[in-house]
């Protein structure tokens, strides 16, 4: 559990202004710098790295974005072939392994990246635009677009505008208020959401969460305006224009080339699908959950650069994972670096996470590092804490310090 020091330690140096009011305070400080003038200070170094990797980029990010393509694309069809033609289980389940492999990278290392803009502006990754770019998931790219680029990484956990503060029915801080059906979130979240996660996300981008049940705040809505009838057209229109073709393709097109062993082919693609969700999602929930991640309440706002770059990190998570793995999540094992520059790719996140660490210790930034395990067990303990309306005392001290301001 969380010392209170550390959480006030934790409120203090995020310098963000809440309902209007300043955090400040200048007892041990970093430096022995006025709040103000820290923060000041680490954005600008924030700032300088930013700068010196942007200005880094160039071929040998176009020739790895392509490079890792490629190796995708040869294990989906290595694991096509192989699921079709397999009549023992080490055949299967190898192609198994190479489809999951296929879809996990297309996931993360190559399609968030390539929707979060990484590869816009680089001579020859011109089939790695953004606005252009279909990747191999059932998630509507446009709302992905809108929803995660513009709302998510702008709002970091900031409640009323970061609309993944809750995903369905799970409540992720105590900024969403409780509702009956957070009594099984937990269950619901290991049992429903993982495995069937990239589904679901695609009703969580495209509004359709919210036209069925809500978002459980008194703004009711975050990615539509009303359940009008247009609304209501709009949001299936942008949900089935991935589900139908995606599905298709992987539980009815592949299956039928198989004849007589289309439900062979059915279960190696669930089995590949089903992988990729759950790893993906065991990857996304740590990026933001824990009892020790800082979370705001509606009206927060960031003074400055420094400030929102501070935010960032606070509201994030890192964990260690070997280089094999991280690929796999998409650098998203650094979260912390991913939300201060979303725009960069994976491996340069890699490369300047050491000294982004350094920077936050040394400007007093929480930084949190540990194992995936370790902080994915975390945020399962956090999600079971807010299945009770009344959280357990360390929500309610977060209260009583967010109280304080």
């Amino acid at each position: 559990m969380v010392s209170h020091s550390l959480v006030y330690h934790l409120l203090l140096s995020m310098e963000v202004t809440m309902s209007s009011r300043e955090i400040s305070h200048e007892k041990n400080q970093p430096l022995d710098l006025p709040s103000k003038e820290r923060m000041k200070q680490f954005g600008a170094e924030i700032e300088l790295l930013r700068k010196r990797v942007e200005s880094e980029l160039g071929e040998d990010d176009v020739r790895y974005i392509r490079r890792l393509n490629r190796f995708s694309r040869t294990m989906e069809a290595a694991g096509r072939i192989l699921i079709h033609a397999s009549f023992e289980p080490i055949g299967f389940g190898a192609g198994v392994t190479a489809l999951w492999i296929h879809k996990q990278l297309q996931t993360t290392e190559i399609g968030h990246t390539v929707l979060h803009g990484a590869y816009d502006r680089l001579e020859g990754a011109e089939g790695f635009h953004s606005k252009s770019f279909q990747w191999d998931m059932p998630i509507d790219e446009e709302s992905w677009r809108r929803g995660h680029n513009l709302a998510h990484h702008q709002f970091t956990n900031i409640a009323g505008k970061d609309p993944d503060i809750h995903f369905g029915f799970v409540r992720l801080t105590e900024h969403t208020p409780h509702r009956w059906s957070n009594r099984v979130q937990l269950p619901f979240t290991v049992l429903a959401a993982f495995p069937n996660f990239a589904f679901m996300m695609n009703m969580h981008f495209t509004g359709m969460i919210d036209l069925y049940s809500g978002n459980g705040r008194e703004e009711k809505f975050d990615y539509i305006s009303d359940r009008s009838m247009s609304t209501v057209v709009d949001v299936h229109k942008r949900a089935f224009r991935k589900y139908l073709p995606y599905y298709f393709k992987n539980y009815v097109f592949y299956p039928a080339l198989a004849g007589p062993f289309f439900f062979k082919v059915l279960a190696g693609n669930w089995l590949a699908e089903t992988m990729r969700d759950v790893y993906t999602a065991a990857t996304i929930y740590c990026g933001h959950v824990g009892e020790d991640v800082s979370d705001y309440p509606t009206g927060s706002r960031a003074q400055g650069k420094g400030h929102w770059y501070a935010m960032q990190a606070e509201a994030s998570n890192n964990f260690r994972v070997p280089h094999v793995l991280s690929v796999l999540c998409g650098g998203l094992d650094m979260q912390i670096e991913h939300h201060m520059f979303p725009r960069l790719p994976p491996h340069r996140l890699r490369q300047i996470s050491p000294e982004v660490e350094q920077v936050c210790k040394k400007y007093g930034v929480q930084y949190r590092k540990e194992s995936w395990p370790g902080t994915l067990g975390k945020a399962l303990k956090r999600i079971a804490r807010l299945s009770n309306k009344s959280p357990a005392p360390l929500g309610k001290m977060k209260r009583v310090f967010a109280g304080m301001m």
